[in-house]
């Protein structure tokens, strides 16, 4: 008993391994690093996220595949550096800034209904300055970024987008994944019964 109550937790813990990595592999994030976590240079970061953000938006619309998405992020990456340079001048900073597509690790995060998974997402990140304080992240391919300025409604359009991206299953995960840790904690639980007996 103990044994198949083992083999169903790490079962289980493997199959939501594997979904994580599928979804990040359909995914692109946008990631901006402030320079420090002085008020100041938090309050510019999100001026240079919606700057950045501004003229994204018309070149993503209607892109409907990651690959078409990624090209688009690598052909403007100097462009979003100058937009980015543009706000930062304009505030009056001499900041530099680093725009690049790496694959960097984000912490699960929750945009509307939909909760993305901690893992190793491939991201759009502008660095400004030394990119030591604290940071903001969305999604940016299937496009749940732009559609409100409060970046945390996701539109229809958002939804359907996703849909198409993502597997069923996928998508339904993502709807569940606040369940995630309250099921891996049932399983360890019941993992514990087993063993005690």
């Amino acid at each position: 008993m103990a044994v198949s109550a083992m083999l169903l937790g790490g079962l289980w813990q493997h199959r939501q391994q594997g979904m994580t990595e599928e979804i990040a592999g359909k995914i692109i994030r946008f990631h901006v690093r402030a320079n420090s976590d002085a008020k100041a240079d938090q309050e510019l970061k999100l001026k240079v996220r919606d700057a950045v953000g501004a003229y994204m938006q018309p070149k993503l619309s209607g892109i409907s595949d990651i690959a078409q998405s990624r090209k688009v992020v690598k052909d403007n990456l100097k462009q979003i550096e100058q937009v980015a340079s543009g706000i930062i001048a304009s505030e009056g900073y001499t900041y530099g800034v680093n725009a690049l597509l790496a694959v960097t690790e984000f912490p699960e995060k929750t945009y509307g209904d939909y909760t993305f998974p901690a893992g190793d997402y491939e991201a759009l990140e502008v660095i400004i300055g030394e990119g030591e304080g604290h940071n903001w992240w969305c999604v940016m391919y299937p496009n749940l970024c732009f559609f409100n300025s409060a970046y945390e409604v996701v539109d229809s359009e958002a939804e359907k987008s996703l849909k198409r991206a993502l597997t069923q299953e996928e998508y339904k995960s993502l709807m569940e994944g606040k369940n995630y840790k309250v099921k891996f904690a049932l399983a360890e639980r019941i993992r514990e019964l087993f063993e005690n007996d």
